[in-house]
């Protein structure tokens, strides 16, 4: 498996220490459990000449060897505390701290007090709610390890279709398709026209995830660099198609403009430049920058240079107010930053850099599976088109919308996915063009859960967990809080959720509900997170 950013011994401390606090009591009453049992072993361990039962027997101590249930039991024991200093180290540890985040929390509801990390903290000492508290840690980090492997076999399908059915068919979701699969076994357990195709708004994210690793790797980087033109002095800002590079004095893990402006002046400096014609570099990306939604707060024009996503705010996601041309803005900020390192620089202009120019600085995204994961976790609608046009660019189509569109479909066929009635315009899922099915959306997460794709796994452990995390943090707050990870899907009149959530006997299960016509988005989005928290309570053996 592929983990973005494993972190060593010393930074994982802490999190064993929590796991060990909370799997302490599990452990102490395995001991309770045994003690008689190695009382009445040790009774029979001692020599003869100590037992009274049998006055006058001869005094020859007797061995006495370990039975298969003291075997079982220390086996046990050890492999619970094993278990949770495994899970703590395994990962993957985002740079926004989202797993550990998720862990903690998991921990804090088990304890019933601590810290709440999706808000204030909890009230100490304060009981746990009734029969829909939020599930205890065992079946929180079950679904974050992506697989459940359970004794019991997997819901039947008359009885989830029982269950399912009257939730899914009411007039609040106008028309409604579904499809539930298990993902051990890759069966499905339940459809209502799952091969019909219908608008996914941003569950399409997931189909850009899944083909973005599947094209480049999890490991993959965008990087953004700064060129020098000896014969005109021109110094060359090109863009990488990194939406999240960032102007901020506190880059956080990100790619720093400050960075790249402070190695670039050193370089010239070096060089004994100090004035220089400053120019930026788009052709990375082909076609048009503005989205067919036109104007609108939830996106960007989509350039390859870009800093802060072009925000104005200091907000990091969700909708914001955006510069008009996110490449101009991101150039004068550069060139603001060499003038304070003392290079004079012109006000900046379009250009394109010559194979003749050498670098004088680079800057790199985190790794593509974290890039992934603050996609799907924060439903980032300029991640998921740069994401899109860097699949183009990786299997050699046009780094446009269409590309993107054809790039995406073309991998997630390559991978085996039932693609049949997908049409794909482009990685955000924002154009109301799109068609999925919620054949291919499960499928997709079966796919990116499939052991011998560990690359694909940040589709999975990028997906908002309810209660926690992203688009689902303030949803679920009683019943399914914690056990069901999923991409929400919000347009006017089109209401989605696909992801995972493990029921009530431990089996992980993929789901994708996807509703189009609907009669209001609330309405719409409770009946989908209905369906969902019955799913998670669900036996239905």
């Amino acid at each position: 498996m592929v983990v973005p950013e494993l972190r060593p011994w010393r930074a994982a401390r802490p999190h064993v220490a929590r796991i060990a606090d909370a799997v302490r009591p599990r452990l102490a009453r395995t001991a309770e459990a045994v003690r008689p049992r190695l009382a009445r072993v040790a009774a029979a361990a001692r020599p003869r000449s100590t037992r009274p039962d049998r006055p006058g027997s001869p005094q020859v101590p007797r061995v006495v060897r370990p039975r298969t249930w003291q075997f079982t039991a220390t086996a046990a024991t050890a492999g619970l505390a094993l278990a949770a200093g495994v899970v703590t180290v395994a990962g993957p540890w985002d740079s926004s701290g989202q797993r550990t985040a998720e862990r903690d929390r998991a921990v804090a509801l088990a304890a019933s007090r601590g810290t709440d990390h999706g808000g204030g903290r909890a009230r100490a000492g304060t009981p746990p709610r009734g029969p829909e508290a939020a599930p205890p840690a065992a079946s929180v980090l079950t679904g974050l390890g992506g697989t459940a492997t359970a004794a019991r076999s997997a819901p039947a399908a008359r009885t989830l279709a029982g269950v399912l059915d009257p939730l899914l068919r009411i007039p609040a979701l106008g028309s409604s398709s579904a499809a539930v699969v298990d993902v051990a076994t890759g069966e499905r357990l339940y459809g209502a026209g799952p091969a019909e195709a219908a608008t996914p708004a941003s569950t399409t994210k997931i189909a850009t995830a899944v083909a973005a690793l599947s094209a480049m790797g999890a490991d993959h980087r965008l990087t953004t660099r700064v060129v020098y033109e000896p014969d005109t002095k021109e110094v060359v800002l090109v863009g990488g198609g990194d939406p999240t590079l960032t102007a901020r004095k506190k880059a956080r893990g990100l790619a720093g403009l400050r960075e790249l402006a402070e190695r670039s002046a050193a370089d010239l400096a070096g060089r004994g430049v100090r004035e220089v014609t400053l120019s930026y570099d788009t052709t990375l990306y082909k076609g048009a920058t503005m989205h067919p939604i036109g104007v609108n707060s939830n996106l960007a024009a989509v350039t390859p240079l870009m800093v802060d996503e072009g925000r104005t705010d200091d907000s990091t996601s969700g909708p914001a107010p955006r510069v008009p041309d996110p490449a101009a803005d991101a150039a004068r900020k550069f060139g603001d930053l060499l003038t304070e390192r003392g290079i004079k620089v012109t006000p900046p202009g379009p250009s394109k850099a010559t194979t003749r120019a050498t670098t004088l600085a680079t800057v790199s995204s985190p790794p593509l599976a974290v890039l992934v994961e603050r996609m799907l976790t924060n439903s980032d609608n300029d991640l998921a088109e740069a994401l899109a046009r860097h699949t183009a660019l990786a299997t050699g189509k046009p780094a446009d919308f269409a590309g993107g569109g054809a790039a995406i479909t073309a991998r997630l066929k390559r991978l085996g996915l039932p693609v049949k009635g997908a049409d794909i315009k482009d990685g955000s899922g924002l154009d109301r063009r799109d068609k999925l099915t919620a054949d291919l959306l499960t499928a997709l997460l079966v796919k990116a859960g499939d052991p011998a794709r560990p690359e694909l796994r940040p589709a999975l452990t990028g997906l908002p967990v309810a209660g926690f995390t992203g688009t689902l943090a303030g949803r679920y707050d009683d019943g399914a809080a914690g056990v069901v990870r999923a991409k929400t899907g919000t347009l006017t009149g089109v209401n989605t959720l696909a992801g995972t959530v493990v029921d009530k006997d431990g089996r992980l299960l993929a789901f994708a509900f996807l509703a189009n016509n609907t009669a209001g988005p609330e309405a719409a989005q409770t009946a989908l997170d209905k369906a969902a928290t019955v799913l998670a309570a669900c036996g239905c053996r």
